[in-house]
């Protein structure tokens, strides 16, 4: 990658999106964090500056329209360009499909889904002017779909259809698009989701953590540094003949074709 190269990374303050603006900061020299909580971002971006790379706070929310315009505006004001964006934001709630509200599911298309779309139609000319890389994250979910899991199969298989969309376009404007599709990683938002699930089945954090990668057939979970390595180099020049493709990385939790 070129020393004169900038990559956004949405969802930076934790998990996947913090590793992989970690991961990113060792090929490009200037990595832009987006998220909401400005004092977990400032811990990223101590992460990103110690790798060599320059870095640039956004705490802000993405389901907002307007945030979009800032990210990109600011971005372009202090550094001129886009080569790669990296859409990690949007975690979705794991509520039982007949149980969800409306509000429930509008607030995760507004964040994953929309808040993705918006901000790749928004820093797409950036991206034809770098021939850059747009990768947008999915989820296992997606392919094997669970009436607890109806809300996150739903928008990540909605992710999956627009980076194909996205990518089509960008053989016509020379940007490669792409998803990646992770498993069972193993994240801060995981822990918590198990701290509080395992009680209500009669199970302590750790039985319920082993149960897990036992009944869905894995060896065990996955780590974010490998899902940040991963899409470190689906934006990499090694990777560019790749493009409207959809990765998966599941330590094999999804057995169909």
């Amino acid at each position: 990658m070129s020393l004169n190269s900038v990559a956004i990374v949405t969802g930076a303050s934790q998990g996947i999106g913090r590793a992989t603006a970690s991961r990113l900061a060792r090929d490009f020299s200037a990595v832009v964090l987006v998220a909401r909580n400005k004092d977990e971002l400032q811990k990223t971006s101590e992460s990103v500056t110690a790798a060599g790379a320059e870095s640039l706070i956004y705490a802000l929310d993405l389901r907002e329209p307007a945030s979009t315009e800032t990210v990109v505006t600011g971005t372009l004001e202090r550094f001129g360009r886009i080569d790669a964006l990296l859409n990690i934001a949007g975690a979705v709630p794991q509520i039982d499909l007949f149980e969800m509200t409306d509000v429930q599911w509008e607030d995760g298309l507004a964040l994953k889904l929309h808040g993705a779309r918006r901000l790749t139609v928004r820093a797409w000319d950036a991206l034809k002017a770098s021939n850059g890389s747009v990768v947008l994250i999915s989820g296992s979910a997606a392919l094997d779909p669970k009436p607890g899991f109806a809300a996150v199969a739903s928008i990540n298989a909605a992710i999956i259809a627009l980076a194909k969309a996205f990518a089509e376009q960008g053989i016509k404007d020379g940007v490669q698009v792409n998803s990646v599709v992770p498993g069972a990683v193993m994240t801060g938002r995981r822990k918590s989701f198990f701290e509080k699930w395992a009680p209500a089945h009669n199970l302590t954090v750790e039985e319920a953590m082993k149960k897990f990668p036992e009944e869905t057939g894995i060896a065990r979970f996955g780590k974010a540094e490998e899902i940040a390595d991963l899409m470190a180099y689906m934006v990499s020049p090694a990777a560019k003949w790749m493009t409207g493709t959809s990765v998966r990385m599941d330590g094999g939790e999804v057995k169909a074709v």
